[in-house]
């Protein structure tokens, strides 16, 4: 039997969906391929056809799948037949494949839309989020989207999703895994209780919030806690958290909350400690300023592949904030006093690498071990223990 469900068909029923706001139910699906199949389609095709367009035109079409998996941190979309998943060992290529490019660039535009965002050849990139309820992403906070159209992306639609599931294990579970050896999970506890400012550096995806929401929980329960994020992803099992999430601009350009801006904000909260879940701008000045004024025992996250790496990546994003080289030296040295470097392991597992501490010459900041994971030497082993002495009494 010659099926009527043609490429020209299911186009046309788009284009008219696309005259109507929101997502389409399947009877307005229905009604418009009757309309636009001049209304000599089987049963058998009907619904053929209504299944093609409710999997592209609802949820994420082709990739909701992968995003209902709870091991999965993120789809990327290279190509109609080039969907990868992360789940925890590296991407692994999947056999979910898309009609054509086109298929991907609808997909994009859609999703776009859903975020409050624009996507089109006048603007063709997008970073957004999008919202997650308990139906569709169990526990996850939401989707963070980002995509880029052709001819932009040279091969195609790229298409990127990050499920943002909360960071709510603990150190003990952290060690039972593996993530954390023995002693390092001494020294981690004593870092916390002696309120020591802490900054947490690793590449994308080394597992940088979960084991600073580890941390967090270990905090004493009678101090309050107030984290800011450029996204929600913390989420410390511990009783007096207040979480501030920064908001980009709306489509006319306007209403953008930023991390600075919440930081300032924080600051008159009565915070014990301030936590900023990944400093990536000019936020950096404002958090030293915080942590130089009483606010000790506070954190954040630095995208960074070595501790040693950090003072130059500061610089870079003080600049930002009208900070000179020489100023930030000075505030950071006074404001934290230990670095924690995670990163994937070969296989692919995450692990905390090493501890450094801080220390200040003529030239400026330096990181030194003080615990590390291998057997390289850790000159600032006693430096750190005198720290701890000192805080803890």
């Amino acid at each position: 039997m010659t099926s009527f469900v043609t490429v020209d068909l299911l186009e046309r029923v788009r284009e008219r969906l696309a005259e109507h706001q929101g997502v389409p139910d399947a009877a307005q699906l229905a009604a418009a391929i009757r309309t636009e199949a001049g209304g000599v389609l089987a049963d058998t095709d009907l619904l053929r056809a209504l299944r093609l367009l409710q999997t592209e035109m609802t949820g994420a079409g082709l990739l909701e799948p992968l995003l209902h998996d709870p091991r999965v941190a993120d789809v990327l979309v290279t190509g109609p037949d080039a969907v990868w998943v992360d789940r925890g060992r590296g991407l692994e290529l999947t056999d979910v494949r898309f009609a054509d490019e086109a298929a991907v660039r609808r997909l994009a535009q859609r999703l776009a839309l859903a975020a409050g965002r624009r996507l089109d050849d006048a603007q063709p990139w997008v970073d957004g989020k999008l919202a997650g309820t308990e139906a569709t992403l169990g526990d996850a906070f939401g989707v963070r989207l980002h995509a880029v159209l052709a001819p932009v992306a040279h091969d195609g639609t790229c298409l990127s999703l990050r499920i943002l599931r909360p960071a709510t294990q603990g150190l003990d579970a952290l060690a039972a895994a593996g993530s954390i050896p023995p002693d390092a999970h001494r020294l981690l506890g004593d870092i916390v209780r002696a309120r020591l400012a802490f900054l947490v550096v690793g590449g994308t995806g080394a597992g940088k919030t979960t084991l600073l929401s580890a941390l967090l929980a270990a905090v004493d329960p009678a101090e309050r806690i107030v984290c800011v994020e450029d996204a929600a992803e913390l989420a410390p099992v511990h009783p007096h958290v207040v979480r501030l999430v920064a908001r980009t601009a709306n489509v006319e350009g306007v209403g953008a909350v930023t991390v600075r801006d919440l930081v300032r904000q924080a600051l008159r909260m009565r915070p014990d400690r301030i936590v900023v879940g990944e400093v990536r701008g000019a936020e950096v000045v404002d958090l030293l300023t915080a942590l130089n004024t009483g606010h000790d025992g506070g954190a954040g996250t630095v995208h960074a592949n070595s501790p040693q790496e950090v003072p130059a990546r500061l610089e870079a994003l003080a600049a930002l904030g009208g900070m000179d080289r020489a100023a930030l030296h000075s505030q950071l040295a006074a404001a934290v006093q230990v670095v924690l470097h995670v990163r994937r392991r070969s296989d692919g597992t995450r692990a905390l690498h090493e501890i450094g501490v801080l220390h200040r010459d003529s030239e400026g900041v330096h990181i030194t071990p003080a615990w590390r994971a291998d057997s390289h030497p850790t000159p600032a082993v006693d430096d750190l223990r005198r720290l701890l002495e000192v805080r803890l009494g």
